[in-house]
């Protein structure tokens, strides 16, 4: 992915994406909290906290800049999301974001919350 791609990501509202996790998540039957559990796992925020991101309207960039604690187990989250292997991204922001999108894509292909999670 280019650096125009990726300031592009950078800028772009969590809020704007977020509506489209939920949506993917729906589709197949999951929830909201489900999405929102994942979140909060991957980032360390709590429900009050993402809800305030939402209502801000804060980009990506500062999303994951301002996340309390990025979840130990995020070297478990591996394989390939979006055409690109997580394992080798190299911009620290945006391999996060992959790892977001990777674990909304296994909560949507029906895996259980305790392996998304890795527990």
């Amino acid at each position: 992915m280019n650096n125009k791609n990726i300031e592009r990501v950078y800028k772009m509202s969590f809020a704007g994406v977020y509506p489209h996790y939920i949506a993917k998540a729906e589709k197949k039957g999951r929830t909201k909290a489900e999405v929102d559990e994942i979140i909060c796992w991957l980032t360390g925020y709590n429900e009050k906290d993402l809800q305030k991101i939402l209502d801000d309207k804060t980009n990506i960039e500062t999303f994951f800049a301002q996340a309390p604690q990025l979840n130990p187990n995020v070297s478990k989250i591996t394989g390939v999301i979006c055409g690109y292997r997580i394992e080798e991204i190299e911009d620290p922001v945006m391999k996060k974001v992959r790892y977001l999108d990777k674990l909304i894509d296994e909560l949507a292909k029906g895996r259980t919350m305790e392996k998304i999670l890795r527990k």
